[in-house]
This record gives C-alpha cells, sequence and structure tokens, in this order.
C-alpha cells in the first residue's frame, strides 16, 4: 500500500488492500464468541461513517473514540478516518476530570462512549453516542464511498502518558501507519496473513493501536480482542484458545505471566514483542526460558506512532532495544543539543516520516520537543559500536544523592538480576533532616519475600557490581510500583516516600 497504488485515505486504503491480498472474507477479529472478517470490518466502518456524517462530521472535525477495546472501538475508528475527520481515542478508566481536560482539548464534533460514561460529555459536543446501541443503529445504514484526502493530513491523534506533564494529543497522518507496518510489524516480527496476535496493551494507546489495528488490517491477519483488564491467567486462556502467534506486551506483564504460574503451556506462541520500558536482560532471559520463544524488547512513542527502535526474529540482544528501524534514524545528544559519539550516554532524538504533525492545539509544547525533524524523546541511551541501543531511562530519571547525578537504571539492572525479584525500581528520598538517600522499591515473585534474606542478598549484589555510592540505603519490599495506565513508572511518586510497602523493609 503507497501513495501512488492507491486511496491515500487511510480507511479506504485499507479496505482495497483486503480485496486485493484476497483476505476479505478471513477472520480479522476475534472478539469473546464472535468472529469479524475483514469485510465485515470495513462495512461496519462504512456503515458507522454514514451515521457519523448524519451526525454532522465532516472533513476536519473530531471524534473523540473513549470505548473499550472491541469491534465497536474498530468501525468508529476506520469511519471517522473514512470521513476525512481526526478520531481521538481515549482511555475510558480515566477520571472525570480527565476526561473534562480532554473533551476540552479536542473540541469534538461527536463522542462516542460506553453508556456509563456519555453523561460526562454531554455538555461538551455536538452528539454524544452510547456505543451500546451503535451495531443496531447500523442495521440498513447505506455504505458511506469515503471522503478522499492527501496522504499527509491529519487522520488520528493520541494523548501521551502524561509522565512528564499533563497528556498532549500528538497528530498523526493519513500515511502513518503504512510506514510502522513496513518498518517494524512486517520486517521485526514477520507479520503475516497465517498470525494471530493478541495486544495486552488496549487500542487507545499507540502500542496497542498499532498491534491491534494497524498491523492486523495490513498483514490480513487476526487479533484476540479483550475489553477487560488484561490479567495473566485471562491471557494465558485466551492466547490457548485461540492459538495466538504474537504476544504484545510490556515487561511488568511479562514478569508477571511468568512469576504467578498460570502461563504454562503457550507453545502457539512463536515470538514475544515488549515495548512500554526496558526490558530487563533478566528478565528477558526468564521469559524466553519460560515461552520457548524469542522476545523483541524495542522503544516506541505517541509522539512517533510505533516502535522506531527494535530487536528483530534476526538479531537479538538482551539488555538493548536493539537497532534503529530504517527509515527512522537517530541521534544521541548532549545538553546543548551537540551529536555525541558512540559508547556515551545522552538524550535520544529521532526524525522519521511519522514524527508528530503537531500536539492538538499545543504550539509552544510542539515546538518544545522539536528541532527542525528531529525530535526530543526524553529517554536517555547510548549507541554501541555495533549498532545496537541500550536505554538509559529517562531524563527526568537521574536522582541527586550527596551531590552526585546517579542513573537508576544501572542499579536497577544489577538488582534485577535476583531470581526473587519481579519488578525493581530505584529512587532518591528525602529523609525527615531533607537528606537524600537511594532506596529499592522491590516486588518479589510469590514465596520469595524478604523472610528469606532478599533484601541483604539484593543489597550485597549491589555493593558487588556498583561503585558504594549507587549502592541503595534501604531496601522497600511493595506489592507493585506506581505506573501510568501505558505501563511507565511513575518514579516521582517512590521519590515522595508516601508509596505503600510491604512488611519486611530494611535499612542497610
Amino acid at each position: 500500500m503507497s501513495d501512488t497504488d492507491g486511496p491515500a485515505n487511510l480507511a479506504l486504503a485499507l479496505e482495497a488492500l483486503a480485496t486485493e491480498g484476497g483476505w476479505s472474507e478471513k477472520a480479522a477479529f476475534l472478539v469473546g464468541d464472535r468472529v469479524f472478517t475483514h469485510a465485515e470490518v470495513h462495512r461496519g466502518g462504512a456503515r458507522t461513517a454514514t451515521l457519523l456524517a448524519a451526525l454532522g462530521v465532516s472533513p476536519g472535525d473530531r471524534v473523540l473514540l473513549v470505548v473499550p477495546d472491541g469491534i465497536e472501538f474498530v468501525w468508529v475508528f476506520l469511519a471517522a478516518v473514512r470521513l476525512g475527520a481526526v478520531v481521538i481515542p481515549v482511555n475510558p478508566r480515566l477520571t472525570p476530570d480527565d476526561h473534562r481536560q480532554m473533551l476540552h482539548d479536542a473540541s469534538p464534533r461527536v463522542v462516542v462512549a460506553d453508556a456509563e460514561r456519555v453523561g460526562r460529555f454531554a455538555a461538551g459536543a455536538t452528539a454524544v453516542l452510547a456505543v451500546e446501541s451503535l451495531e443496531e443503529s447500523l442495521r440498513g445504514a447505506a455504505l458511506h464511498p469515503g471522503v478522499e484526502v492527501g496522504p499527509g493530513a491529519p487522520a488520528y491523534a493520541q494523548f501521551t502518558s502524561g509522565t512528564t506533564g499533563a497528556p498532549k494529543a500528538a497528530v498523526h497522518r493519513h500515511c502513518d501507519p503504512t510506514v510502522y507496518f513496513e518498518a517494524f510489524a512486517r520486517p521485526a516480527v514477520g507479520l503475516s496473513r497465517g498470525d494471530v496476535v493478541l495486544s495486552v496493551s488496549k487500542m487507545f494507546f499507540a502500542y496497542g493501536l498499532g498491534n491491534s489495528v494497524f498491523f492486523t488490517l495490513q498483514a490480513g491477519c487476526q487479533a484476540v480482542l479483550h475489553p477487560g483488564a488484561p490479567k495473566p491467567a485471562d491471557i494465558a486462556a485466551l492466547v490457548r484458545r485461540h492459538g495466538v502467534t504474537v504476544l504484545f506486551s510490556v515487561p511488568t506483564f511479562f514478569a508477571h505471566l511468568v512469576t504467578d504460574g498460570t502461563g504454562e503451556g503457550l507453545s502457539s506462541l512463536r515470538a514475544a514483542v515488549c515495548a512500554g520500558e526496558p526490558l530487563k536482560a533478566a528478565l528477558a532471559e526468564r521469559v524466553r526460558s519460560f515461552l520457548g520463544c524469542p522476545i523483541l524488547d524495542g522503544l516506541g512513542s505517541t509522539e512517533v506512532g510505533q516502535t522506531f527502535v527494535s530487536n528483530t526474529l534476526q538479531e537479538q540482544c538482551d539488555g538493548t532495544i536493539g537497532r534503529v528501524l530504517p527509515p527512522y534514524e537517530v541521534a544521541v545528544r548532549d545538553d546543548e543539543r551537540r551529536d555525541l559519539p558512540p559508547g556515551e550516554v545522552g538524550t535520544l532524538w529521532v526524525r522519521g516520516p511519522t514524527v508528530l504533525v503537531e500536539y492538538l492545539g499545543r504550539r509552544e509544547a510542539t515546538t518544545a520537543v522539536k528541532d527542525g525533524d528531529w525530535l526530543f524523546t526524553g529517554d536517555r541511551a547510548l549507541v554501541r559500536p555495533d549498532g545496537f541501543v541500550c536505554h538509559q531511562g529517562r531524563v527526568d530519571d537521574i536522582e541527586i544523592v550527596g551531590g552526585i547525578n546517579v542513573g537508576p537504571y544501572e542499579i536497577e539492572d544489577v538488582l534485577a538480576r535476583h531470581p526473587a525479584v519481579t519488578e525493581v525500581a530505584v529512587a532518591a528520598v528525602r529523609d525527615e533532616l531533607g537528606a537524600s538517600r537511594l532506596e529499592a522499591f522491590v516486588v518479589v515473585v510469590p514465596g520469595g519475600g524478604p523472610a528469606d534474606g532478599v533484601a541483604e542478598h539484593l543489597v550485597d549484589l549491589a555493593r558487588r557490581n556498583l561503585a558504594p555510592h549507587k549502592v541503595p540505603r534501604a531496601v522497600r519490599f511493595v506489592d507493585e510500583l506506581p505506573r501510568t495506565p501505558t505501563g511507565k513508572l511513575r518514579r516521582f511518586v517512590l521519590r515522595s516516600g508516601q508509596w505503600p510497602s510491604a512488611p519486611g523493609n530494611r535499612s542497610v
């Protein structure tokens, strides 16, 4: 699918691709006990477009989509794009205040939400549609022919996770999803018509939208949709039931899948794909051994739209996020934006054809992260001489202890080697006198708790592998780490010292 051999409108191009590829009548989405073919998906999108047009949606308007993963999400997304509108998916589980802010930023013509939440949006949009009534409303609806647009026209926007401030909606073009597929899904993961994919990350996130929607419709494969919370036992059952071949998730989920005892017998998997946060080498080895398939760690962002650095089926290196995926380029720069040589740690910048058009309605915020064609990612990294990229945490992760800058990622990587550790994060916490000290916040595997001497073992491990000023002065056992809905660590919560601890903490 390219700009020259088919329609530029993304929805029309995906529909044409299914016809030309011969998979129109093949299953596309598996939702509970229901199966929807690619043809049914595109017809549903065309009928939904007629419904949205009747509600006043026209090219350039915005449609706010506030629903869980399901076929209705796909229909509304394709319908808005088909009309030349900009569709903005958001997490339905956010707070009313979050939704009010997103409604203000989006200024949509129509909001599509579930019945529980439609009342939150009644005063801020021309029309509000309850998604539960959508399928019935489509019976007998005409197939909208679609609106032709340029490939660079805005198609959708997604809000960032908000780890560094208020969420902002990154706008992407009709042509961007083709780049995601050709850069990552096809060459790195090898997606094809025979695959069945399952993304633990939901479709209202950039990672999940690509995994479940864009990749499925471009590869002609099948995707399993799961609207509920991603509990390891439920996901494992879906993998077994549908013969899932590629599982997309984040490090935290893979850690729990390996440790909670419900992930046995997932022999259909040929690849596990990881993003959201760096995958520690020790966890990568555990997951690979447990699942019996490669695990591919990579880096993407809402601003780029999908993955732009990744390990691949052909080349994998634990402890790295892989190599840069063409057509993207990366640079590691110092604080003065000067390029650093291989092996030196700095701030990661990226450029490529899918870098965001803008943050919706936020010109200053857009200008702050762009330098010509280059985008500031907010990540710290180094590029090895062999081209593999090592993630070193976020720019705002740097801790200052005793006047010395300390990068927590190195410490976490060492502590994660302990077999009793499921997750670990390190932060500088101020004591009652205002002095900062490094503390390790640890989630242990079942049966591997502090009574087994884990705290002492961790401190000893740190002392043997790290400089003295990098050794944590306390080990706190916690039931879980504070994370955003996308799975990213909220380190500032740990710094506050207010995150609840489990019994058995140790000061050293």
